[in-house]
């Protein structure tokens, strides 16, 4: 199967059910998406694919046949300039334990795709992920700055 990770065309030989969680963990080195519930419920595995924010635990690798899919690995621009919502990250401090960041800055960079100003409710409405550490305030506060960088 072929298809493009963080800008760099891949081809893999797996099990066409395999997840795509795994393919991206365990066949391509990249550990950013974290597996979390396997049931696409916490958000820890989020990636974009074709630029919608998917959970990949539970998307089979078949089913990405040509696509684009990036990972937060792939969110930094040329020579690793940051984009402005790992900036907001960074400068509001987010992490704590930091195991579910990854799969919230992919959620976050899909939502000011489409919405580059969001309220606090769509920001509820959009970001469904789960943090255990309870950094949501810290979240919160990043997404609006990533907003305000974006604008800029």
């Amino acid at each position: 199967m072929a298809f493009t990770v963080n800008d760099r065309p891949v081809e893999v030989s797996v099990d066409p059910g395999k997840p795509l969680l795994w393919v991206l963990r365990e066949d391509l080195g990249l550990l950013g998406p974290k597996y979390g519930c396997g049931v696409a419920e916490c958000g820890a595995c989020r990636v974009l694919i074709d630029g919608v924010s998917t959970p990949a635990c539970v998307v089979p690798v078949d089913m990405v046949e040509g696509a684009a899919i990036t990972t937060v690995e792939g969110l930094a621009g040329e020579e690793g300039a940051l984009s402005v919502v790992q900036q907001a990250w960074i400068e509001e401090q987010v992490p704590q334990c930091g195991y579910c960041q990854p799969g919230f800055m992919i959620a976050v960079t899909d939502l000011l795709s489409r919405n580059p100003d969001p309220t606090d409710a769509e920001i509820d409405d959009a970001i469904t992920n789960i943090c255990r550490c309870g950094t949501y305030p810290r979240i919160r506060r990043a997404i609006h700055r990533a907003a305000m960088l974006a604008r800029d």
